[in-house]
């Protein structure tokens, strides 16, 4: 009988590019209904993910986990691959704190203004612009 693999690949797109290409043992991500945690010879799967934190246990780093900022999107499961396609996703080391701290003031102003002239859409954008500026955040305070 075979030796099952313990390893798969996890890449990570963005309309940019390849974020991210490593082999993992562990990869766990924040799907909309909760996080899924995956390893080697998963079923196939397809999740849409919310916008929070994907933690990456490498093969060539046991003892680190890689942590990436990631923007919504979905994660696709099959053959020891799991693909993750976003609009957008940084790894925690590329994370421009204090660019998204000024993104995260940004939007909590415009939801200040959005609600004061009862704006439902603004509000709910800037929301998401402000989700968005706090996973980043938490994400690389997390892995600094």
């Amino acid at each position: 009988m075979a030796e099952s693999v313990k390893m798969f690949t996890v890449n990570i797109v963005t309309p940019d590019g390849v974020v991210y290409d490593h082999h993992a043992t562990l990869l766990v991500a924040c799907a909309v209904d909760g996080d899924l945690g995956i390893m080697a010879n998963h079923e196939p799967i397809i999740a849409p993910l919310a916008i929070g934190e994907v933690r990456v246990k490498r093969t060539d780093n046991p003892d680190h986990q890689d942590a990436i900022a990631v923007n919504g999107g979905f994660l696709e499961v099959n053959d020891n691959v799991a693909s993750i396609v976003a609009d957008s996703a940084e790894r925690a080391r590329d994370i421009d704190v204090s660019r998204a701290e000024h993104a995260r003031e940004r939007a909590q102003q415009e939801i200040k203004a959005a609600e004061a002239q009862h704006d439902i859409d603004e509000v709910n954008r800037a929301q998401v612009a402000l989700n968005r500026a706090i996973n980043r955040i938490n994400v690389s305070k997390r892995h600094h």
